[in-house]
């Protein structure tokens, strides 16, 4: 059973244009993540899936030059690109991330992994997003790739296609859905980059942590924010977009 993870990124954003690639410590936020994602312990290859528009050329040259594998596909039929993508690196189960979370914990990855490996059901689904107990940044969906080929013939809607697993989770009688808990609950916590004050946010933390503990955890993070609680206000305010 292959397992995949298949990043999706593109240059463009309504709030922060060109946020995968802005620098912090001299380096793009997407190579922080794509570095934290290899220590995953369950994850066979990984893929970035850009778009075929010109903007996202950076984004492949990027991929190419740090010799990491890609995808082009549709800017708007996220869905479309992703299953193209599952199917060009033949993966059996898919692990979807999203390129705003540059400081994922792969220890976080791999639970939900785990937790999928636990179920085995043909159109399994796995997150820990379905009822959120983790900081908004440790986001992570595992399924089949059946679970994906079903949504991409079945799904018929404009936002269906544009969100990835949608479909699948308005579709609890087809799909086989499971959530992964945090003992704790620490879903009030913002660590994605969608606007400025977010990435003002985590450059801090990178800075912060990263010179001296490459790998740091989820909590080592949570460990900074409570010597520095006062940098949470910077990004608290921010409203969400829908996923």
């Amino acid at each position: 059973m292959k397992v995949v993870a298949i990043i999706q990124a593109r240059m463009g954003s309504t709030r922060l244009p060109g946020k995968v690639l802005k620098k912090v410590l001299g380096r793009p936020l997407l190579s922080y993540q794509l570095e934290r994602v290899k220590r995953s312990n369950n994850i066979d290859e990984i893929l970035v899936a850009t778009t075929d528009q010109q903007p996202d050329d950076a984004i492949v040259s990027f991929c190419q030059m740090t010799k990491i594998p890609y995808y082009t596909g549709s800017e708007t039929d996220v869905l479309k690109r992703y299953y193209k993508a599952a199917c060009h690196v033949k993966a059996d189960i898919i692990v979807r991330l999203t390129s705003d979370c540059p400081i994922i914990d792969p220890a976080q990855i791999d639970k939900v992994i785990k937790s999928y490996l636990s179920h085995q059901h043909p159109l399994q689904f796995v997150s820990n997003t379905l009822n959120r107990t983790l900081p908004r940044g440790m986001d992570t969906e595992v399924f089949s790739f059946n679970a994906l080929k079903k949504a991409y013939e079945k799904a018929d809607s404009k936002l269906d296609r544009e969100h990835v697993t949608r479909y699948m989770i308005n579709n609890p009688q087809i799909f086989n859905l499971s959530n992964v808990s945090n003992s704790e609950n620490y879903s009030h916590h913002r660590w994605t980059v969608d606007t400025l004050e977010d990435f003002i946010f985590i450059k801090k933390i990178i800075e912060a942590l990263y010179p001296y503990k490459p790998d740091f955890t989820m909590e080592d993070t949570l460990q900074l924010l409570e010597k520095f609680p006062e940098w949470q206000a910077i990004n608290t305010h921010i409203q969400q977009k829908e996923d």
